[in-house]
């Protein structure tokens, strides 16, 4: 059994999360699966469904634009504390990246259903998320405007 706390700490560092009160977290942490990955592997494709979230909780994965992974042309390269995957489980749409394992990584994974759930039974969750993407998306236009 893994250490809830633990769990619980690395949520709370996510972007997507860290606006969620710690007692709503230990709910949320609790519906999260342990995953391991090997460098080389990919764990989701473009165009493929958007059935789960991720947390790394160790390692390093790169996003791709590319409907194949291990292309070393990466938008974005991720690491311990960050989340990636969640654009699927909100707006139902195929995978617009794929992720690659660039180093061996430890990922918390989410289930959409369960995600989903979550949400129906803990509306703050969805107020929580709301604001923290709604922070990602200030950010990106700072960073567009600075150009």
């Amino acid at each position: 059994m893994r250490d809830l706390f633990k769990t619980v700490l690395l949520i709370k560092k996510t972007n997507l999360f860290h606006g969620i009160v710690t007692e709503d977290l230990q709910v949320v942490a609790g519906e999260f699966v342990v995953e391991e990955f090997f460098a080389g592997d990919t764990i989701f494709s473009r165009g493929d469904r958007g059935d789960k979230m991720y947390i790394i909780e160790s390692g390093q994965v790169g996003v791709s634009l590319q409907s194949r992974g291990a292309t070393g042309d990466y938008v974005a390269v991720l690491g311990a504390g960050e989340c990636f995957g969640e654009m699927g489980m909100l707006d139902g749409k195929p995978r617009s990246a794929t992720a690659c394992v660039l180093q061996p990584a430890r990922i918390y994974s989410l289930e959409k259903g369960r995600f989903q759930g979550l949400i129906i039974n803990y509306p703050e969750l969805a107020l929580g998320i709301m604001r923290s993407l709604s922070e990602r998306l200030r950010s990106l236009n700072d960073k567009f405007a600075l150009q």
